[in-house]
């Protein structure tokens, strides 16, 4: 299980003597093995909000549980992908992966590590490249890496700080798929064990396709501005999805909220 309750959050920064609100009363609930978007424009609060999940940023007031044990820290039930590729240079991509294995497996011999690892690249589709180092792959490439080890690692919660941000449009959409996909087979690749997924992003099209629910948080100080909920059936074929009158409406009803704060 890896249910996460926000309760009463609130974040601040002291700069030159002064202090910021960053975050200011946030909550919600995020259930098991549910895919939550959280959106807003620059100055929101989304990244800090992500940091707190990780357990690198305290927070001035409320808490955060897993299952109903408070934050305090980071730790292995939680793994996170990052907008830059964050691989290590030093070391390929068959062994990038195989290092955050290692963290939440420490007992596993090497063999079993490197197996598990090159299990992984062939789900994103990069059982070539096992031997290549990051400086020799692409961006979508690294970051398939990056999406890789996070899955490899086995945690119940995946956290996402705008994973495609740094992306071109054509790999955008590639990787949105092959994430949904990989969500949707779960852990056991039956679908049956979900990830629970926090996925930042300041991309409404995104959010829209990928999400079970969507937070949109709105600046000054970053607070919670409403709670939407994706109506739409998975597995989600993006062309049907997007010529249909209720995605146009809801994608209307984000434009609104995202620009009118």
């Amino acid at each position: 299980m890896a249910t996460i309750d926000i309760k009463n959050i609130s974040v601040d920064y002291v700069e030159n003597g002064r202090t910021f609100n960053a975050l200011k009363d946030v909550s919600f609930t995020i259930n098991d093995g549910e895919f939550v978007s959280v959106i807003g424009p620059s100055g929101c609060g989304k990244s800090t909000f992500l940091s707190v999940l990780e357990g690198i940023l305290p927070v001035a007031n409320g808490e955060v549980l897993i299952d109903g044990k408070k934050i305090e820290g980071p730790g292995l039930d939680r793994s996170v992908v990052f907008q830059h590729y964050s691989l290590f240079p030093w070391l390929n991509a068959r062994k990038n992966i195989a290092f955050g294995i290692h963290q939440t497996n420490p007992n596993l011999e090497k063999k079993e590590l490197n197996k598990i690892a090159d299990e992984y690249l062939k789900k994103v589709g990069l059982e070539k490249f096992g031997r290549k180092y990051p400086v020799l792959l692409s961006g979508g490439q690294q970051q398939r890496v990056a999406i890789a080890r996070a899955l490899a690692m086995n945690t119940d919660i995946l956290l996402m700080d705008e994973p495609f941000g740094a992306i071109d449009p054509k790999n955008r959409v590639v990787l949105q798929e092959l994430l949904l996909k990989l969500w949707e087979d779960g852990t056991d690749g039956e679908g049956k064990r979900k990830k629970t997924v926090v996925f930042v992003t300041h991309d409404i099209d995104e959010a829209v396709f990928l999400s079970d629910r969507i937070m949109m948080m709105a600046p000054n100080p970053g607070h919670l501005l409403k709670q939407i909920e994706v109506p739409f059936a998975r597995p989600r074929d993006r062309q049907t999805l997007i010529q249909s009158k209720e995605y146009t409406e809801l994608r209307n009803e984000l434009i609104a909220l995202f620009y009118n704060e």
